[in-house]
């Protein structure tokens, strides 16, 4: 059984990068292979990675939908191809993008047979991260139905907290068996979290795992169009990340 943790949170927070520091992370303590799953519409898993990607399964939807299957092939087998070729390659882990959210129109044939692919996908693997968009449909819908850590990330900011919040409360509702849900404050000014953060993470129960601080760094190699994964260890983000990722991977 696969060990998945899944990433959420307000757009803007950083859940992305540090969707790809945990992959580093896993690297480094030989935790491989791993499969990447970006299930974010706004797809930048693979820029935080480094790597190019030609294909997504939200193609392969769409291909099937309008009837674009090639001739003499059956819907599964090009299912089947076309999962294939959605996956990209890299050292130590594999990268898989959902892509764009379903248009009009029904894609229960479609989902149903890349959902069936997408669990014997996910049995090759000994540990999954899912990076996501706040809400968790992607993850009751097509990828793996068992979490074992959601990761919320936010920042200090309220609006960030409460969406947090949120998203803990959406998780709970949906049949996808997340097993532990924790916030990461990141992008901190001060090392820590507001008295008033604290407050409202105590009422609604949600444990705060560790904070991660302001880095230069990381806004350096973004701005740079640099893959983050490459900030050295020495960073202050990434050692962070670390501490946090240290009381959570099996």
């Amino acid at each position: 059984m696969a060990f998945s943790i899944a990433l959420a949170g307000k757009g803007g927070t950083g859940k992305t990068t540090l969707a790809g520091l945990l992959i580093k992370y896993l690297q480094k303590k030989g935790k491989t292979p791993i499969l990447a799953v970006d299930a974010d519409s706004n797809a930048n898993l693979n820029e935080v990675l480094g790597m190019e990607v030609c294909e997504t399964l939200g193609n392969a939807r769409e291909e099937m939908k309008k009837g674009q299957v090639p001739g003499g092939m059956t819907k599964d087998i090009f299912m089947d191809m076309k999962l294939q070729q959605a996956v990209a390659e890299a050292k130590g882990y594999d990268l898989i993008v959902m892509g764009q959210p379903e248009g009009q129109g029904c894609y229960c044939a479609a989902n149903t047979l890349l959902c069936g692919f997408l669990e014997k996908l996910t049995d090759n693997y000994p540990y999954i991260v899912m990076d996501n968009e706040a809400g968790m449909e992607h993850i009751s819908r097509l990828t793996t139905k068992d979490v074992n850590v959601l990761l919320i990330v936010a920042d200090t900011s309220r609006r960030a907290i409460q969406a947090a919040i949120r998203i803990n409360q959406l998780a709970k509702g949906l049949n996808i068996g997340v097993e532990k849900s924790y916030l990461v404050i990141n992008q901190a000014k001060n090392g820590g979290a507001p008295d008033a953060v604290l407050k409202m993470l105590e009422d609604e129960g949600l444990e705060l795992i560790g904070t991660i601080p302001e880095d230069d760094q990381v806004y350096e190699y973004d701005l740079n169009g640099k893959p983050t994964v490459e900030i050295p260890e020495d960073s202050r983000a990434v050692k962070a990340a670390f501490e946090i990722f240290d009381k959570i991977v099996k």
